[in-house]
């Protein structure tokens, strides 16, 4: 019988003089995460991209006339929400010198990172789509506000693309726990 006993297999106390291994600590913060000075950098530029998308859409007169318009503008306006009151949790977790890794805020901030960043996406792509329709197939850019619906898209793209980041930060935070 090949069974495996304390007599024959006894534990060992961990070494305790010089040549003891530090006990394995958990990665640093990298800069992208909660809480920290990148985190809050990403924050501020999600904010500041998708709350440029809402205003410059919401100037034009003839937005509410195009469904995926009024998509754009909500998911831009969730987005703008989402990402300033992260900023302000970020601001406040950086003055106090908190960490923000708890395994239920992590969660909170990955699963609104993911849908806001993901309606933003897709607001954003429906919202190209339309304007491709009107510059390039209807060709009635001069009757219609052309470039505020393309100037909004490109600016809900790239709150997208900065809003992926943080998602992908916190899902890797919550993964490695």
């Amino acid at each position: 019988m090949d069974l495996s006993h304390a007599s024959v297999h006894p534990a060992q106390d961990p070494p305790t003089g010089e040549g003891a291994r530090a006990p394995r600590a958990r990665m640093k913060d990298m800069h992208g995460m909660p809480a920290t000075l990148g985190g809050l950098g990403l924050r501020l530029c999600q904010f500041l991209f998708s709350a440029a998308a809402l205003c410059v859409m919401a100037t034009t007169s003839d937005f509410p006339s195009v469904t995926a318009f009024i998509y754009l503008v909500a998911a831009t306006g969730f987005q703008s929400i989402w990402s300033f009151l992260l900023a302000l949790a970020d601001i406040y977790a950086l003055l106090v010198k908190r960490s923000l890794q708890n395994q239920q805020v992590v969660m909170v901030f990955t699963l609104g990172d993911g849908v806001t960043s993901t309606l933003t996406f897709a607001a954003a792509c429906a919202s190209a789509g339309i304007t491709v329709l009107i510059d390039n197939d209807l060709e009635s850019c001069s009757v219609n506000h052309c470039r505020q619906f393309q100037t909004a898209t490109a600016m809900a793209f790239i709150s997208w693309f900065v809003a992926l980041p943080s998602f992908l930060f916190n899902l890797w935070s919550m993964a490695s726990r």
